[in-house]
């Protein structure tokens, strides 16, 4: 018989294996939810996995089965935008067009680490080219490229003030690639060439100018622009700084003069007559203006290069008024890509250019040129490369560059041409040759039916190849496309930091101011000596005045300090493309 005590023992266990039962009654349930929950979350991330993945592939299965379904335009666009899928950062130029429809997520593009391959951007005038020259200015600076760019018709200063937007724009940012279209402007710099336009005055020392560069402004033929070049050596070795016209008019003076034939002789045997020649072509640069394009301050080829608010600036040279000598402006840029090459160390291959380098109304550049300067474009545009730099050319035709430099060109965006004449037509033919092979067009007739704003592409692609030939619809510019009017350029340059650095001449002691020196010491020591007997006989009438040039160049005592700077303190320029003086 049990006792109340362990009666109670026997409860107190009892109770206890209870609340162990229920406990672990009650953990199991809590695993059991867990694992439900677990399995249900997986359950459902599963379900919306795989509904995002059918959402994600439904464009891919919506052009696939078009394609299959007898669509050939969709396959054939998506086969051309697989050759412009890109890594990296690229520049955005449209979208492929099929028969005349419009494919907006088939893009067109040029990889930035290929902007350093240079191109090409042709087409007749009205077909859209410059817009196109706009939007890729545009989308390097937004990138951090700075770029140069000849604005001979003005109308590229609009880059500086943000475009207008309306509908039409819109739509046609839509369907070309840049649905976030919105107005946007940019850091520009308006330059000009001389002192007499409304930019800030750039100008070049004829020193480092050089004698073939100076050859091609003055129009002189091949045996001209050797004399120059010796003139050049000459002035370099006998230490007088070129720095303006005067200066190089001045030393021509005295080779041509009596006292210095043998110093012409000295270099080369060089023609009296050829100096003249190359003489009178000075006055005639000087009397149209072309003095004011010489002297310093020199540019700086840094203040090329800037980058403000992580935007690169754009350079904006105003042909204002050297209107009348277009020649020069061209030449003069060409001057400021080989300053570049000289300046720019040696960097290989980048993610992106350096700095991108836009001539336009690229056929004024190679009109008349000799050889040599033909054979040194050839060598800036093949060498530049490797500095970072991208040139780029603008034109009608591309006809209009020399076959060795259009070779270097890696991209080629062609508008519109027109074959009114047997000579556009051979000029269709030879263009339509240098396009690789395509099945989706035909070129020859795609090439007069491209609509404004339209343009036949192909670059090469990030491994260097080219790309599938592409009719693309090209983006609108987000600028203003439009001028800004010779006021708005004018104030703007007046606000910029480097107007109070190139706003004003320098006219600092140079060959003419040397020249000037030595006469004037000259002829104070023959005003001091006591005069020379001579007798009635030999006397002669007294000669009539000469003008301060002529004393200066004929001056016998002048001479022999010529000769003795040539010889003793005399110096020789180190030179390089373009006969340029080496920094």
């Amino acid at each position: 018989m049990t006792t109340p005590q362990e009666k109670a023992a026997a409860a107190r266990k009892a109770a206890e294996d209870a609340a162990r039962i229920a406990a672990e009654a009650a953990a199991a349930a809590e695993a059991a939810e867990k694992e439900a929950a677990a399995e249900e979350a997986a359950e459902k991330a599963k379900t919306e996995a795989a509904d995002a993945a059918e959402t994600k592939a439904a464009p891919a299965k919506a052009k696939a089965d078009s394609a299959a379904a007898g669509d050939p335009g969709e396959a054939a666009a998506q086969q051309i935008a697989a050759g412009y899928a890109m890594e990296g950062l690229a520049l955005e130029l449209g979208t492929v067009m099929i028969d005349g429809q419009v494919h907006p997520d088939a893009r067109v593009r040029i990889p930035m680490k290929t902007m350093n391959r240079h191109g090409l951007v042709a087409g007749a005038t009205g077909t859209g080219k410059t817009k196109t020259v706009q939007g890729i200015a545009e989308q390097l600076s937004a990138a951090g490229v700075p770029v140069v760019l000849a604005d001979i018709k003005g109308d590229l200063s609009g880059l500086a003030q943000p475009g207008a937007s309306n509908d039409k724009l819109l739509a046609r940012a839509k369907e070309t690639g840049d649905p976030d279209w919105k107005p946007t402007g940019f850091p520009c710099e308006f330059v000009s060439l001389g002192t007499e336009g409304i930019g800030i005055p750039i100008r070049a020392t004829i020193t480092s100018f050089g004698p073939i560069l100076l050859s091609k402004v003055l129009g002189l033929n091949e045996t001209q622009e050797s004399t120059l070049g010796l003139i050049f050596h000459w002035s370099d070795k006998a230490g007088l700084p070129l720095l303006d016209l005067k200066d190089l008019r001045a030393v021509i003076q005295f080779l041509t003069s009596p006292e210095g034939k043998e110093d012409l002789k000295g270099i080369g045997g060089v023609s009296a007559t050829t100096a003249g020649v190359i003489l009178r072509s000075l006055v005639n640069l000087e009397a149209e203006g072309g003095d004011t394009f010489f002297g310093e301050p020199e540019m700086d080829p840094a203040d090329l290069m800037r980058v403000a608010g992580g935007q690169g600036v754009i350079t904006l040279f105003e042909l204002g008024a050297q209107a009348a000598r277009p020649q020069m402006f061209s030449t003069f840029l060409m001057w400021v890509l080989a300053d570049l090459f000289q300046t720019l160390p040696e960097i290989g291959d980048m993610d992106k250019p350096k700095l991108v380098f836009i001539f336009d109304e690229a056929h004024l550049l190679f009109n008349g040129a000799s050889k040599a300067f033909l054979s040194q474009v050839e060598q800036t545009v093949k060498l530049i490369r490797s500095k970072g730099v991208g040139v780029f050319f603008c034109t009608q035709l591309p006809t209009d560059i020399p076959n060795a430099v259009l070779s270097q060109l890696g991209a080629r965006i062609q508008h519109a041409l027109r074959a009114f004449t047997p000579e556009d037509q051979q000029a269709l033919s030879k263009t339509v040759r240098t396009y690789p092979k395509t099945a989706n067009y035909d070129l020859e007739k795609a090439l007069t039916s491209l609509g404004i704003g339209e343009a036949v592409v192909t670059v090469l692609s990030e491994k260097g190849a080219p790309t599938p030939v592409a009719w693309a619809r090209m983006q609108p510019p987000r600028s203003l496309m439009d001028t800004i009017g010779d006021e708005g350029i004018r104030s703007r340059a007046k606000q910029s930091t480097l107007y109070g650095k190139y706003g004003q001449t320098i006219d600092r002691d140079s060959a003419y101011e040397i020249m000037a020196e030595k006469l004037e010491a000259a002829a104070q020591a023959q005003a001091e000596a006591p005069p020379a007997k001579t007798s009635s006989r030999s006397s002669k009438p007294a000669p009539e005045d000469e003008s301060v040039a002529e004393k200066i160049v004929n001056n016998a005592a002048f001479k022999n300090f010529l000769r003795s700077a040539a010889t003793v303190a005399g110096r020789e320029i180190g030179r390089s493309i373009f006969g340029t003086r080496k920094r």
